[in-house]
């Protein structure tokens, strides 16, 4: 019998066209988060192609696949689907037909490689020790931070012992992958102030209370007072994105709002800041006669990538790509991912998987010019699939020792 690495590995070889052909018409046919409904129906098209066993979930936004019986532990992996509301700038056959939606954040290349991956499963679960121990997760709406806890909802960590993902990185060149083990992403909430005074006259400010003055004020203090108040080696970031008021130049608005995010590596960082916030807004209101009123919503936990779990999945990279092109990544990212919603009750890991070009510099992420360099997508699939296959071989492990 062929050794089950190899088989995986040259069925992948063997299908990077078909990868490639999926993630281009995924980038080609962006959805944005809360209407993925034709992007689950044409991965669904394909897995029915390759005969692999999946169910949509109630919303029909999203796909378990793969090992859908929860009585045995089971290895799952992530794949998020949806897009984002910018337009494509690139100048490829492949860019977005869908005007200010574009997949810029590499969730095509997430749910091509995912795809790839379960139907390499799926072909050569012969040959596997453990043929039926994995589960694929196609999500949704991970950028609005509602999908993982949709899908958990909807069975996906049923039977799961760890969960795995990949985010495409394009500050790491093809061929290298990114690991942390511990705190990986940050906590996030969203912010919305809403400013309200009184209006009038743009040459007659005495008689106003201008809200924009005071949002101003608001913006200002924030960031020079937040990083007073909070301990200098907790990292901590407040930043605003938008700030709306008024209609003409010479009107003094009758209300300002302002929207923006907080970020820290603790729960209990995020809510030093939120009280921090309202003693501003409290004495900005009472200087400047106007009414604050702050929400935060619910937020993205922070990835917690758990060792062991970690120690799994970076050993089958370095199979795939050599020990050296696998980089321990020294400080968490600010940045939020809703992958956490699954580790609330499964451990699991987040890898960074590098795909720029050698020697180019890509695009950032949200960029209207994002691209992959797609040789990235094989590599990809392949350390998916053997990090199921070794999960659930240390589980069997595991069950061994307890049984012994």
């Amino acid at each position: 019998m062929p050794d089950w690495r190899d088989s995986l590995d040259r069925w992948l070889d063997s299908n990077a066209e078909r990868m490639r052909s999926v993630r281009r018409h995924l980038h080609s046919h962006p959805e944005p988060s809360r209407e993925e409904y034709q992007t689950a129906r044409f991965l669904a098209e394909r897995l029915d192609e390759a005969g692999v066993p999946y169910s949509f979930v109630p919303s029909r936004r999203g796909i378990l696949a793969g090992t859908l019986d929860s009585s045995r532990p089971l290895a799952a992996f992530r794949a998020d689907i949806d897009a984002l509301p910018i337009t494509d700038a690139k100048d490829a056959p492949y860019r977005s037909h869908r005007e200010g939606v574009m997949h810029a954040c590499g969730h095509d290349a997430h749910a091509a490689m995912a795809l790839g991956a379960a139907e390499a499963l799926w072909a050569c679960r012969d040959t596997l020790p453990k043929p039926d121990c994995w589960r694929v997760v196609f999500q949704p709406a991970e950028e609005v931070g509602e999908g993982a806890r949709e899908m958990v909802a909807a069975g996906a960590m049923e039977g799961v012992r760890a969960v795995t993902a990949l985010h495409v990185d394009p500050e790491r060149p093809v061929g290298r992958v990114g690991c942390r083990r511990r705190e990986m992403t940050a906590f996030c909430q969203e912010l919305r102030v809403v400013v309200r005074g009184v209006g009038g006259h743009a040459a007659r400010p005495h008689q106003a209370s201008d809200p924009l003055l005071a949002a101003a004020q608001f913006i200002t203090t924030v960031y020079q007072a937040i990083p007073r108040s909070v301990d200098a080696r907790d990292p901590t970031v407040v930043t605003f994105g938008s700030l709306q008021a008024g209609s003409g130049g010479n009107v003094i608005p009758e209300e300002a709002v302002i929207r923006g995010t907080i970020r820290t590596l603790t729960r209990q960082s995020s809510q030093r800041v939120a009280e921090r916030l309202k003693q501003i807004a409290d004495g900005l209101g009472a200087a400047t006669e106007t009414i604050f009123s702050l929400a935060l919503s619910q937020s993205t936990d922070g990835v917690f990538n758990d060792p062991a779990v970690t120690a799994v999945c970076t050993g089958a990279a370095a199979e795939i790509l050599g020990a050296g092109n696998v980089e321990e990544i020294r400080l968490p990212s600010m940045g939020g991912e809703d992958f956490s919603g699954y580790l609330e009750t499964t451990p699991g890991c987040l890898l960074r998987l590098g795909v720029a070009s050698p020697g180019v510099t890509a695009p950032h992420l949200h960029s209207p010019l994002f691209d992959i360099d797609e040789r990235a997508l094989t590599l990809g699939a392949k350390i998916l699939a053997r990090s199921a296959v070794l999960m659930a071989e240390a589980f069997a492990g595991a069950r061994d020792e307890e049984d012994s």
